[in-house]
């Protein structure tokens, strides 16, 4: 290579550093963002992911405190006073309290917090159904089968984890309503489905055989 050859390739080799130099100042503080944004982010991903197991931990330290306490009525008591964040966290702890105040023998209390739970539009369905499952459960005969009914044949429609708990709380009702070939016809659905657990198939069966219906296929 001559060395006018040499002269102009060190001349366009600074000229290429000059425009990346200049490319650097011009743009440089877009790389830069980039990376305190992205560090940034995983710090506070990292921090929220912290207050979540802070916030939990103590949910759950304050539900074992509070079910320390020997009679039902004071573990209810206890169980008012904890706090909980978000909506999840407070769902079961309302759960907890209802199934207290019910061992208690305060039926209405607890149908009440239960019957709150289940309207709140901003709880997770499955929370919302197992809070009006449990209230009927609660109530009984004191609240109209008609209402009952309605309550059930929702969460039957709404293919519920709960289905084959509120079929089998509609075969009473059909009982309890004289219609004991509707009763036997849902227990007998009951008892065939592949879904069912076994105690619950072991119930549909023993009513099945109570109500007179065919003791072979039972």
């Amino acid at each position: 290579m001559s060395e006018t050859d040499s002269f102009i390739e060190e001349v366009s080799e600074e000229v290429r550093r000059d425009r990346l130099y200049g490319m650097i100042r011009r743009y440089g503080w877009i790389a830069v963002v980039g990376v305190v944004a992205i560090v940034g982010g995983a710090s506070w991903n990292e921090y929220n992911k912290a207050q979540d197991r802070a916030a939990a931990q103590a949910l759950g330290d304050g539900i074992m405190t509070a079910l320390e306490a020997e009679d039902p009525a004071a573990r209810a008591a206890a169980l008012a006073d904890v706090s909980a964040e978000g909506t999840m966290a407070g769902a079961v702890l309302i759960l907890q309290r209802a199934s207290e105040l019910q061992a208690a023998g305060n039926n209405t209390e607890a149908a009440s917090l239960l019957d709150a739970l289940a309207s709140n539009g901003d709880v997770d369905a499955i929370y919302r159904q197992i809070a009006g499952f449990k209230s009927v459960l609660l109530k009984g005969s004191d609240m109209a089968a008609d209402e009952r009914r309605a309550v059930l044949e929702g969460l039957i429609q709404t293919s519920s984890p709960l289905r084959l708990l509120a079929e089998e709380q509609l075969a009473l009702i059909e009982v309890e309503a004289g219609d004991t070939a509707a009763a036997l016809e849902r227990l007998e659905r009951i008892a065939a489905d592949a879904e069912a657990s076994a105690g619950l198939r072991r119930r549909a069966t023993q009513l099945i055989v109570a109500l007179g219906g065919d003791r072979s296929e039972a």
